[in-house]
């Protein structure tokens, strides 16, 4: 049985000729869903900051590492995963309802591709659900207020955000932190935030390169320290140990050696809602 919901809607033609975040890190991940304007665009960010790949690797191990400690150890049944870009095994579901069958996941990305994609290839555990919601995150009143994810999760209940390599796509004039505060307050006490972003802090070099390939691509977005993403995503929230960290030092799941924090360029931290 499958329990996977996705809004039927219009999906505008996907525009190949402008890159976009999602794809680009389907490249980097060394996916097949991308065309000759993202692997440009990616290429571009490859030669001013070598480690994207590595940073798109542990990104992504990041994440799982993250919604298995909130299915196995802190008990959370439900997620909305916001900026998910191509679907690719290990999704948030995956990993959740291999931890709790009946786990609950609503996905929202704004890219007609990875609704198309989403379509095709999203399904759920029997005893769980899951849905994907066309939304952007620059507009959290729209996500909250959509019938689908209400149907799907129970905002009475806890429920994991999951804002993972997206808040360094949304520059400081979109007010980020607000974004984060509208979502976040929409949620229940004991509710976790679990999120990424990028930083040029153990890379200043590669900064000016990095904004170049990306406004070239026209793509807007800004890295941040560490202090400017913590104030940002987690005011106001407990943060599970270690805290804000280079994302594969979050709970690494060996003790094997580990890719440097430049090569990272990427924090991360997850957080609980008193």
């Amino acid at each position: 049985m499958e329990n996977s919901q996705v809004i039927e809607a219009s999906v505008p033609l996907v525009d190949v000729t402008r890159p976009h975040p999602a794809r680009m890190y389907d490249y980097l991940l060394g996916g097949k869903n991308h065309f000759a304007a993202d692997r440009e665009a990616a290429g571009q960010v490859l030669a001013s900051f070598p480690g994207a790949r590595t940073a798109a690797r542990e990104n992504r191990a990041f994440m799982s590492r993250a919604v298995r400690f909130l299915a196995a150890e802190a008990g959370i049944r439900q997620f909305l995963d916001i900026g998910i870009g191509l679907p690719a095994a290990g999704s948030v579901h995956e990993i959740a309802q291999a931890a709790a069958p009946s786990a609950r996941v609503v996905y929202a990305d704004n890219d007609p591709l990875v609704l198309a994609h989403a379509r095709a290839l999203l399904t759920s555990s029997e005893e769980g659900r899951i849905a994907f919601l066309r939304a952007d995150l620059r507009n959290p009143e729209s996500i909250l207020a959509s019938p689908l994810l209400r149907d799907v999760l129970d905002l009475r209940q806890p429920v994991a955000l999951m804002l993972v390599g997206i808040l360094h796509f949304i520059p400081d004039d979109a007010r980020p932190a607000e974004i984060i505060a509208t979502l976040v307050g929409a949620l229940p006490s004991g509710s976790y935030l679990v999120a990424t972003h990028g930083t040029m802090e153990h890379s200043p070099g590669c900064l000016g390169g990095l904004d170049h390939a990306f406004s070239s691509a026209g793509i807007a977005g800004r890295v941040r320290d560490s202090g400017e993403f913590a104030r940002m995503a987690f005011t106001g929230l407990k943060l599970v140990p270690p805290g804000v960290v280079v994302a594969s030092e979050w709970r690494p799941a060996t003790l094997g050696p580990r890719p440097t924090p430049a090569e990272v360029s990427l924090y991360g931290g997850v957080a609980r809602k008193p």
